[in-house]
């Protein structure tokens, strides 16, 4: 390696990616649900009691009841229509949740087909009942530079809840790439290993020193904690939210590249079924 190589190498390795906070206005609210109007208004009241840390008296609240969201292609094209910023439903929505092991078509295209971020709950009966989302977390492989997950998880939690800053690198993508590694002579195979993932969770371990110092800026009573690890994805999440006793896991859900649900969102969905989601 030249020492322009190694100078340039310094200088990437210092360089650290700042969190950036933007308050996430919730000027409008869509409620979706297969109920009639009476039980719809109380899922409406229990939506508007846990969400009014994050909205004020300008924000709209609009109703969709059982008999306006039944077919799926009407449904979206509402959504699409009255452009809320964040629509609220359940899992299994005009489903019978006895047989199902997913989300409900109606709830997975309103997570793949519309704009808004989605808050979904476990089921009917937990939309009416008021929930408390204390405690948070953002889930990704790559927590780095993710300002949207990171300010929505702020958003959506308590004041003085607790946020939980999760980035869980793919054991089985990076033992893969260490075989190659392994496989080539000039390269010194351990010293690879170590520094590859000492700099991938130097980066993650960096941007969520920078989340909790600006964070605290605009909610100082936020307990933020923060995990870095290696391990197989799915299992460690689940692990997690456990452990934390997560009340909101929030995550990605939409893949730029193809129609299906983003990486892990789908599996997490399905195992998750008790922990109420916010897909963005």
């Amino acid at each position: 390696m030249t020492k322009i190589d190694q100078f340039e190498s310094v200088f990437k390795s210092a360089a650290k990616t700042s969190f950036q906070y933007e308050k996430f206005e919730l000027g409008s609210v869509l409620i979706v649900t297969d109920v009639n109007v009476s039980q719809s208004e109380e899922i409406l009241s229990n939506f508007k009691q846990q969400l009014q840390h994050c909205s004020d008296g300008r924000t709209q609240w609009v109703v969709l009841s059982g008999g306006q969201s039944q077919n799926i292609s009407d449904l979206i094209t509402d959504v699409e229509k009255r452009a809320p910023d964040l629509i609220c439903t359940y899992r299994y929505l005009h489903e019978d949740a006895k047989w199902q092991n997913s989300l409900g078509d109606h709830t997975v295209a309103l997570t793949q087909q519309t704009t808004p971020p989605v808050l979904i709950l476990p089921n009917a009966a937990d939309a009416e009942n008021l929930l408390d989302f204390n405690s948070v977390m953002a889930m990704t492989d790559h927590l780095t530079g993710d300002h949207r997950l990171v300010n929505m998880a702020a958003t959506f939690g308590r004041l003085d809840g607790k946020l939980h800053l999760v980035n869980v690198e793919d054991e089985m993508i990076f033992e893969r790439y260490m075989q190659v590694i392994g496989k080539i002579p000039e390269i010194d195979t351990d010293t690879a290993r170590e520094k590859i993932l000492n700099q991938l969770f130097k980066e993650a371990k960096d941007y969520m020193i920078s989340c909790r110092e600006i964070l605290k800026e605009h909610k100082p009573e936020l307990d933020i904690t923060e995990t870095v690890l290696l391990g197989h994805h799915l299992r460690e999440y689940r692990r997690l939210v456990e452990t934390h006793n997560v009340d909101l896991l929030v995550m990605h859900t939409k893949d730029e590249d193809q129609l299906a649900m983003h990486g892990l969102a789908y599996p997490l969905a399905v195992e998750l079924k008790q922990t109420p989601l916010l897909m963005l």
